[in-house]
This record gives C-alpha cells, structure tokens and sequence, in this order.
C-alpha cells in the first residue's frame, strides 16, 4: 500500500506551475493550509482501473510502474502532505487518446490494456519525465489565482515550462500550451478544479496529457 500511496501522489501532481514561484500559504485571516497529500485523495476510490474514463486510474498506475522501476524518483514528493505544489491530473481518457497518438491505433481495450500499451510505447523513463511534466512543485495555486495568471509561464518538476492562456475566465476555459507544437494543447477541466483545496498540495483536472516534447 506504501507504495501505491506515494505513486498516486505523483500522478496527481499530475498538474498546475507556479505562478512566479508563488509561496504555499494562507492568506490573513485564513486557516492555516493542510497536509493531506494528493496520494490519499487519488487512491479513495480503491486505486483500480475501472470503466470511468473521468477519473485517474492510468495515472495513478504510471506513478506506481515509475516509483516501481525508480524507487528514488522525485514523483515520490507527492506522497508527502507537507510539501506544497499544484499537480495537472489528466484523466484516463486523455492518456487513451495519447495511447492512440503514439501507436496509431485507437485503443479499445480496458484501462489496463491502455496503460500497458503506453509503457511498451515509450518505456518507464519517459513515463516518468510526462509525469514530471505535470507537476510545480513549491505553490499551492488555486483556480482563482491560475485564472488571473494569463501568459504565465510555469516551470515544471521535468524542468520545462507550461504557458497559461486563460481563454476565457468567465467560463473558466484554460489552455495549458505544453511543448509539443504539433498537437492540440490540453484544456483545465472546469469541473475538476481546486482538488484537494485547503491543503498544501493542490490538483487541476486537465483534458489531454501535457507533453515536455514533440511525441
């Protein structure tokens, strides 16, 4: 179960950077900030692949095959309530089109065949930089804070950027424009923001997979 608990952390750190590096605190007058990690929100459901394409199983499961084959990766941080950062968390309908991106063919199969399909594709190690990709470690940004963030350029845990375009914030429609050029650029999920609020470490529910590189 340790194990399970520090790879879904990472997931979830499947997300949002750091709007010039802002610190992880309250405001005045505001409760202090929790340290319930990303892990034990991601893993509440039973941490098993299903048939919800919303939820987070794929990514869950890559934080597990990385910290598996990678026991010291950094994807651990995310287990760790006490240490703040904005996670991007694609769900696993985004990593079934990514899956379909990188084979050229359209995966029918369970979560499971996906997930295996993408480890064959590209191999733990680019598993574990796309996982890096998604997360900004040292602030808790919230929504409201990401959609008054227009043109921002966040830097990742994988070391590249993500650029901000709030498109249009009465609506909350966000693009996160990664670094491959070629493809469409992930979107926030308006119904999934401010995961775990209130706490340290914080996560945006995103449509497709932020990519550090052309794929």
């Amino acid at each position: 179960m340790k194990i399970r608990t520090v790879a879904a952390t990472l997931l979830t750190t499947a997300l949002l950077g750091t709007v010039a590096a802002v610190p992880a605190q309250a405001a005045p007058g505001d409760q202090p900030l929790g340290n319930r990690s990303l892990a034990e929100v991601l893993t509440s459901d039973g941490n098993q692949f299903d048939r919800n394409a919303g939820d987070y199983d794929i990514l869950t499961e890559a934080v597990l095959a990385v910290l598996a084959a990678k026991p010291d990766s950094p994807v651990s941080v995310l287990a760790d309530g006490d240490v703040a950062l904005t996670a991007f968390v694609p769900n696993d309908l985004s990593f079934r089109l990514l899956a379909k991106d990188l084979t050229r063919k359209w995966q029918f199969g369970s979560e499971s065949d996906v997930f295996n399909t993408l480890v064959d594709a590209v191999g733990v190690d680019a598993i574990e930089q796309v996982l890096l990709y998604h997360v900004v470690p040292g602030a808790t940004i919230d929504s409201g804070t990401a959609l008054r963030s227009d043109n921002a350029a966040l830097t990742t845990a994988q070391g590249a950027s993500v650029t901000v375009d709030v498109v249009f914030p009465r609506f909350k429609i966000v693009r996160l424009k990664d670094n491959d050029r070629n493809d469409v650029d992930p979107f926030l999920d308006p119904t999934a923001l401010d995961i775990n609020k209130g706490n340290k470490q914080i996560a945006h529910g995103i449509f497709l997979v932020l990519r550090p590189l052309d794929l």
